[in-house]
């Protein structure tokens, strides 16, 4: 798509990875990190249970939904 100048514009290639943990986990820090260009969440599986890293999920898609914004998940395993 070409702007009012004649360049033509693309999105960008980078992405925004930052690791979920205990001090960004909430549903309202996770909405500061997506409203700040967070596009991608890791989960890093080295840490944590099964049912942390649900709650952690589900903290994110809330996010998603109260702020608007789509963001992948990164899974790290062990």
């Amino acid at each position: 798509m070409n702007n009012h100048h004649g360049f033509t514009e693309k999105k960008p290639k980078t992405k925004i990875v930052c690791t979920l943990g205990p001090a960004s986990r909430s549903v309202p820090m996770i909405e500061k990190l997506l409203m700040a260009g967070m596009n991608v969440a890791r989960f890093n599986f080295s840490h944590g249970s099964h049912a942390y890293h649900q709650e952690t999920l589900d903290n994110l898609r809330s996010a998603m939904v109260n702020t608007g914004v789509l963001c992948a998940v990164m899974l790290d395993t062990k």
